[in-house]
């Protein structure tokens, strides 16, 4: 087995005998297993230890090795040297702090140091690092403080350097803002300074292992069974869908439920500008974006990557998210037979995100007529589906809209779902529900003729049958 501590006596190469592990029983029991230990946050006499220890660990290991060898050996390498160095040096600690102290220096090599017992939490979705003493966490909704502490910015550059660079992109003063991505598509955000002026900043968007199914919607009260019957009728129906939300209120995560509705034998091209969707159909083509390099050259924006698609033979684009020019080809996409196309815009309501998407379509540089815009975009989107984060923390929809069409300058939009909201209970939590608006779509009969069984009783009508 290789090993990332060569021989002292070496010029830094592995002697091919396991280096200074030759002084190890060969029957000699790893100190800990990362399963074992729990992770907490280390007393002031651990840190000290840790650091020492650390050092030490450092002088012997050969980092471009790390990279040669399977991580599983990587770690157990780590794990037995750093527990070798803590009995050399007779530390005075429990068997239980020394294999904490193990597990943090293993996480500060292998992993991303402190925030490790944060990222095995499935309670947090947000870890929000504010320099190397200040980290938030959300769980359920909201902010709280933790204990979690870098050594020091350098500590903390680290972490942001291992992330970045395992998705092929780069940060520095020249470059001091960054989107990445974790190995399980959590969602990374860092600036450092210049830009940030107390220190290096990074947040982390989480992604759940499991995805949620509508069933867990449901059950969460962000959507009722009637809306889920209508969503998923509207995407086997191939309509276009634009769902709309502020940051954070679950748009992506709404985005993965909705596809969850295509049938596995279409095929979807997915663009986004770092990968979040997580389709489960076989047929599935993803495309990320690509910042410029440290000359500004080379930059692929979603503009060229929706127009590219075109070209791909797709049957669904999914749209990560709008931002800008690729507005308008979206648009042109929906327009000319890519029916059943899905994405997200930033926006309160549904009427702001169509006002949105017109100021994207002005970014172009293309001068428009406002009617003829307005049309195109009446006739592109079918349905506007609406998500808020309230103050009691949960995610909910709020409004599901159908587009109408125009009528002279205005683009006309009939609600088919609405929030109604009652108040707050007394341990502050949003008291409402998600209920029809008792207005039939006109897409309704369309879905009758595509065999697709929509019953009118979801719309909030006491009928029996299909009309």
């Amino acid at each position: 087995m290789s090993a990332v501590f060569p021989d002292k006596k070496s010029t830094g190469k592995p002697n091919g005998r396991g280096g200074v592990f030759n002084k190890l029983s060969p029957q000699q029991p790893i100190a800990v297993t990362q399963d074992e230990v729990m992770p907490r946050m280390l007393d002031p006499q651990e840190m000290e230890w840790k650091k020492q220890i650390s050092e030490s660990l450092l002088e012997l290991m050969d980092l471009s090795l790390i990279a040669t060898i399977p991580e599983k050996d990587a770690r157990s390498q780590i794990r037995s040297m750093s527990a070798k160095l803590l009995d050399e040096a007779s530390a005075p600690l429990s068997r239980a702090q020394r294999q904490q102290i193990i597990r943090c220096i293993e996480d500060d090599v292998m992993g991303l140091g402190p925030l490790e017992p944060l990222l095995a939490d499935k309670t947090i979705s947000d870890i929000l690092v504010n320099g190397a003493n200040q980290v938030y966490v959300e769980r359920r909704g909201k902010l709280e403080a933790t204990d979690i502490r870098f050594n020091d910015d350098r500590h903390l550059m680290g972490v942001i350097d291992r992330i970045v660079s395992a998705v092929g992109r780069r940060i520095d003063e020249s470059s001091p803002m960054v989107d990445a991505r974790l190995a399980d598509g959590s969602r990374v955000n860092a600036i450092i300074p210049p830009l940030a002026l107390d220190g290096p900043m990074m947040s982390i968007r989480r992604f759940a292992v499991e995805l949620l199914t509508v069933d867990d919607l449901i059950e969460l009260g962000s959507m009722t069974a009637a809306a889920a019957q209508l969503l998923e009728a509207v995407v086997k129906n191939r309509m276009n869908v634009l769902v709309s939300g502020s940051t954070g209120a679950g748009k992506t995560t709404l985005l993965n439920l909705l596809s969850g509705f295509i049938p596995e034998d279409e095929r979807i091209v997915t663009i986004e500008d770092s990968a979040e969707l997580q389709l489960k159909q076989d047929h599935v083509v993803r495309l990320e974006t690509r910042p410029a390099n440290i000359e500004g050259k080379g930059e692929i924006a979603a503009r060229e990557l929706v127009r590219n698609s075109l070209r791909m033979r797709p049957e669904r684009i999914i749209v990560g998210e709008v931002r800008g020019g690729e507005a308008l080809d979206m648009l042109q996409a929906m327009n000319t037979g890519h029916d059943g196309s899905l994405t997200t815009i930033h926006a309160n309501t549904p009427r702001d995100a169509l006002s949105r998407i017109e100021n994207m379509v002005a970014m172009t540089g293309i001068a428009f007529p406002a009617k003829s815009l307005r049309a195109q975009i009446a006739a592109a989107i079918h349905v506007v589906v609406q998500i808020e984060r309230q103050e009691d923390g949960r995610r909910r929809l709020v409004s599901i809209q159908e587009i109408n069409g125009m009528e002279g300058d205005i683009i006309t939009m009939s609600e088919l779902f609405t929030f109604n909201r009652q108040g707050m209970d007394a341990n502050n939590n949003v008291i409402g529900e998600l209920e029809p608006t008792g207005i039939i779509p006109a897409f309704h009969k369309k879905l009758i003729r595509k065999g697709i069984d929509l019953p009118v009783s979801v719309f909030g009508l006491g009928l029996g049958e299909n009309s």
